[in-house]
């Protein structure tokens, strides 16, 4: 059997890169069982309620939405259980110092197939506030108009 390659994306968390400051990225493996790899192969997870957190010393992913597997019998998997993520001891360390000294949280990125292997990136951040929010909306338009004034001007038209 020939092994995979490469890294295919099966979920985004696009909301969250709007919602939160991201501070810091983190690669995690997480357990799973049979039938919720054969969904994920599929394409179908949904990273939008998702989010990770500290407990007894490990870090669980909860609300992570990956549907029953069609062909499924009745050994199917829960839709929403929580999950555990697989980091090492001192990273888990460092995230658990990070979340109870500055009031920092745990948010899911993306969820993607590295080598075979279903990996997630969990970033440590900071939630924003409106206002952020609406100046990083601003500040995005204004460099998008200056991108096409650019463009105009090297294609000769002001």
């Amino acid at each position: 059997m020939v092994k995979e390659r490469g890294q295919k994306v099966i979920a985004s968390n696009r909301k969250a890169r709007h919602d939160w400051t991201i501070l810091d990225t983190y690669e995690a493996g997480i357990q799973l069982v049979g039938t919720e790899v054969k969904s994920l192969r599929m394409g179908r997870a949904s990273l939008v309620d998702a989010f990770a957190q500290v407990d007894d010393g490990e870090i669980w992913l909860h609300a992570l939405h990956i549907p029953e597997y069609v062909a499924g019998t009745w050994t199917n998997h829960e839709v929403r259980r929580k999950r555990k993520l697989l980091l090492h001891k001192a990273e888990i360390e460092r995230l658990i110092g990070k979340t109870k000294e500055s009031g920092l949280s745990l948010v899911p990125l993306q969820m993607y197939f590295k080598d075979g292997y279903v990996k997630v990136e969990i970033a440590l951040a900071k939630g924003k506030k409106s206002y952020d929010k609406r100046q990083d909306l601003a500040k995005r338009d204004a460099n998008r108009e200056i991108a096409k004034a650019h463009g105009r001007a090297l294609k000769g038209r002001y």
